[in-house]
């Protein structure tokens, strides 16, 4: 991914010795803390890299660092691959602050698991009733300002297809039962509440779940058959892959926001709470 290649040459940047024995180093954001060195967008690169030639690379802070050492090594190929990188440096979109993908809900696990209904509702023209997509799905998290379209892409790297399933409410139950005893995935549309691996809450759309009623669920490929533990295909009444990937439907959505505007921001609202078993005694 291009993105770890930039972090890990940019990690050898900021702490690379120049010795030419053992070499150790430790990761760091690239927020120029340690030689000035931030992450490039395709207009700034000398700015935020430094510059290379023939006997030195100066960082941006200033300091020098000389022909073959390790720092000078990586820092000739991270500039090097700039030019190839400048249509993923684009800026797509702003973020008025961070959002991280963390368990058992979060800003952006649901900004992702709410957009997926809306997408498979559109791609299959079906009622999607339920969300379900998996954090391993969410690669890395979006930082606060410029969205790039690196970011995007690092963060549905996967061709992982829109899927639409429609299940008996006594198989989706079989989901929410499998999650209480392993651990709850992305979520939408439902309000899911555990107490340790007992669960205290489920509601589909407000209600409890009808075992003989037909549910929609948005989904991806990847979770059909085994994905992340999960089986959602098992007793499907009804299965379409779409043709369209995650990047496929998001990029779209995303430039659209910027274009218009729009902040890309989102919210929890406490679908997903798992309890500790001490807290309800």
């Amino acid at each position: 991914m291009v993105k770890a290649k930039v972090i890990a040459l940019a990690a050898l940047t900021l702490l690379a010795c120049s010795c030419q024995h053992d070499l150790s180093w430790q990761k760091h954001r690239m927020d120029g803390h340690r030689t000035g060195v931030r992450v490039p967008t395709a207009d700034n690169v000398t700015e935020a890299l430094g510059t290379v030639n023939d006997s030195v690379y100066v960082a941006p802070n200033g300091k020098v660092f000389p022909l073959g050492s390790a720092t000078y090594k990586a820092a000739a190929d991270l500039i090097a691959v700039q030019p190839e990188m400048g249509s993923i440096k684009e800026v797509i979109a702003y973020a008025p602050r961070a959002m991280v993908a963390e368990a058992p809900e979060s800003e952006l696990s649901n900004w992702w698991v709410d957009r997926l209904m809306v997408e498979v509702a559109g791609a299959t023209k079906r009622k999607v009733d339920v969300g379900i997509a998996n954090f391993g799905g969410i690669r890395v998290d979006f930082p606060q300002g410029d969205i790039l379209v690196d970011d995007l892409v690092s963060m549905f790297p996967f061709k992982n297809y829109l899927t639409y399933v429609a299940l008996k409410g006594s198989d989706l139950q079989a989901i929410f039962d499998y999650m209480a005893a392993t651990r709850p995935q992305v979520l939408g549309g439902v309000k899911f509440v555990l107490t340790g691996h007992r669960i205290d809450t489920l509601l589909v759309g407000g209600k409890p779940i009808d075992p003989n009623r037909t549910y929609g669920v948005a989904t991806i490929d990847f979770l059909l058959d085994g994905g992340d533990g999960l089986t959602v295909a098992k007793n499907a009444k009804e299965l379409i892959v779409a043709d369209k990937t995650v990047i496929d439907v998001m990029m779209p959505y995303v430039r659209g926001l910027g274009a218009s505007g729009t902040p890309l921001e989102y919210k929890t609202d406490g679908r997903v709470v798992v309890n500790k078993e001490e807290d309800a005694q």
